[in-house]
């Protein structure tokens, strides 16, 4: 099976590239990422010598992509901004990576007549929920930050294409997901990296925003699943199980790190903070087998011994010097290539 991931050098593209050239030994994987500041080639280092392994930087809103996509099996389509602050503060590089973007991609497997195709979405499409509840597939769309925006009008062309044109797609929803090489600028990685460096950690409002927790592991067996076992047209929300307020969660990094909870400093909260999330999977339970694995508590310490272990990854992702990372560790097998070269790769 030939597999297109958008989006595989960020965090959870990385972590389900990773996972699928493990888990199946005859799949070929070829990433395409545009190298965005979330976008890190030393999050796939491990897999530069693997010769079932492909990457190529283009921006999936040129329209040539059809290209890259020609002769796949399936495309998964992670690429996406998704930092709700910098949505905020600039939302047009949002439109075009998670609109435009999608659209293009759409566009290309119904050209290529590829087979099955995965937009990886959000819960934040949902909007905010008060206390009780959770979020189902039928639940309303009602996104609140620009962000959300432009990944319910992603998924929104998706279902388009899949009525109108009887496109092969399939839509995954997930809750907050942390673990391994997740970029420091999301909750729980800028809290262990502030606590690690002994900085405060700054929690918006009054911390009490709760979100539902899931390992990155666990997401990427249930796109697996969904990939293999999913059916056309649905929609699959994917959660953890593991709601958690944010000073709860601040509060246990530094326990787990040694570190005083006086390092909390409550900040002023963002425009339009969603107050809760909650995530309803049974129909991805019932339908498909799927259980996550990881308990929140375990998670937590084993994400926190990932950073410890690994602090000149996150070091160097702290200071910007990672985007230098490909020409100090160009290898001939990571087809690091131009848009021009890559419409000429085999």
């Amino acid at each position: 099976m030939k597999i297109l991931v958008s989006g595989g050098a960020g965090f959870i593209g990385s972590n389900f590239v990773r996972h699928m050239l493990i888990e199946h030994a005859g799949y070929h994987v070829t990433v395409v990422d545009k190298l965005t500041y979330a976008g890190n080639l030393s999050n796939l280092t491990p897999l530069q010598d693997n010769p079932r392994f492909r990457f190529v930087r283009m921006d999936i809103a040129d329209p040539e992509i059809v290209e890259l996509v020609r002769g796949c099996d399936a495309v998964l389509n992670f690429a996406a901004e998704s930092h709700v602050d910098r949505s905020i503060e600039d939302g047009s590089v949002f439109v075009r990576s998670n609109i435009e973007g999608t659209f293009r991609l759409v566009e290309a497997i119904r050209q290529t007549k590829v087979g099955r195709f995965i937009q990886i979405s959000t819960d934040e499409v949902y909007g905010s929920l008060g206390p009780g509840g959770s979020f189902y597939e039928t639940t309303p769309l009602a996104p609140r930050s620009p962000y959300a925006a432009t990944k319910a009008a992603a998924d929104l062309l998706v279902l388009a294409a899949v009525h109108t044109y009887g496109a092969p797609c399939i839509i995954t929803r997930c809750s907050n997901n942390y673990g391994p090489y997740q970029f420091p600028e999301k909750f729980i990685p800028l809290m262990i990296a502030q606590a690690l460096a002994g900085e405060t950690l700054p929690l918006y409002g009054d911390g009490r925003n709760v979100r539902d927790w899931i390992h990155v592991s666990d997401h990427c067996r249930a796109l697996d699943l969904v990939l293999h076992q999913g059916r056309e047209g649905e929609i699959y929300n994917i959660g953890g199980a593991a709601e958690r307020e944010n000073l709860t969660v601040a509060r246990q990094i530094l326990e787990l790190l040694g570190r005083p909870q006086e390092l909390i400093r409550l900040v002023a909260d963002r425009p339009g903070h969603d107050r809760r999330y909650s995530i309803n999977c049974d129909k991805l339970k019932s339908e498909l087998g799927w259980q996550p694995r990881w308990q929140f508590d375990a998670g937590l310490a084993d994400t926190i011994h990932w950073y410890k272990e690994n602090r000149d990854w996150l070091d160097e992702v702290r200071s910007g010097a990672y985007r230098a990372y490909f020409a100090r560790h160009y290898d001939r097998r990571m087809e690091f290539v131009t848009r021009q070269r890559s419409l000429a790769a085999p």
